[in-house]
């Protein structure tokens, strides 16, 4: 609809579940969301409902936004991202009013509903620092979720768990949480972006050691930095020295942030 150009963003996602790295367990229970969704009438059938609303929470560049388009792309689903933040800031004062129009759209247009940044309508509504306004647009938010009926799957994701409001859990079918990569999976996460630029001897202990700390988006940067610079210098591949070097530049630029 017009009245929400800017505010959702449609794309189709062509994201395998292959290429998400998350620990077994986590990647086990959104195989489980993925199942109950395609096996939605044989549970129906019982008179049970299959896992559609989610809570995706962890720090930034875990693969909260990754895991929605992979979601979409393994259901045939366009994803709409919802951007929140946008949302509160641009249409204060009518802003349940905007929410009425997206959960109409999502029980129209059948799809995957990604609430990003959803702490800026979701945070705890006894916060000291909380308002008139942003209580209604939860309480608006909260009705809203528990009425709908649709067959689209709705994703809120959050950097900042803590600061939601604890009736909003019980909204959801299920809670995910992410976090930041362990060895194995920074070492398989490198691997998946590099291909066929990774050098056939390849110093993989020292890489691991200093990847360490870094965020699943920021060793994909940095594996696509040095993807770049091996093209742009007539490379043969990218070597361990040279992919390093790009990981410590991600670092310094976090620690940067940090200051």
């Amino acid at each position: 609809p017009r009245e929400l150009e800017g505010l959702v963003l449609y794309e189709r996602p062509v994201a395998p579940l292959s290429a998400l790295v998350v620990p077994g367990e986590l990647r086990r229970r959104i195989d489980r969301v993925v199942h109950e969704y395609l096996q939605q009438e044989k549970l129906k059938t019982h008179g049970l409902s299959h896992r559609r609303k989610l809570l995706l929470s962890g720090p930034p560049g875990t693969g909260k936004t990754m895991t929605s388009r992979v979601l979409a792309n393994e259901l045939h689903l366009p994803l709409h991202t919802i951007q929140v933040d946008k949302l509160v800031t641009r249409f204060m004062g009518e802003t349940s009013a905007k929410l009425r129009q997206i959960f109409d759209l999502i029980q129209q247009d059948v799809g995957v509903y990604l609430f990003d940044e959803f702490d800026a309508i979701g945070g705890e509504r006894t916060l000291d620092n909380d308002v008139g306004e942003m209580r209604r647009v939860l309480n608006a938010f909260l009705q809203f979720i528990e009425q709908d009926a649709s067959d689209s799957l709705i994703v809120a994701a959050t950097n900042s768990p803590r600061l939601l409001d604890r009736a909003l859990y019980r909204r959801f079918d299920d809670v995910l949480h992410f976090d930041h990569p362990d060895d194995q999976q920074r070492r398989r996460l490198m691997h998946n972006v590099m291909g066929s630029f990774l050098g056939k001897r390849f110093a993989w202990k020292a890489v691991v050691t200093e990847s360490d700390g870094l965020s699943h988006a920021e060793i994909d940067q940095a594996c696509r930095d040095a993807i770049k610079e091996t093209i742009l210098t007539d490379r043969p591949d990218v070597n361990a020295t040279l992919l390093r070097q790009m990981l410590k530049e991600r670092k310094d630029a976090h620690r940067g942030r940090e200051e």
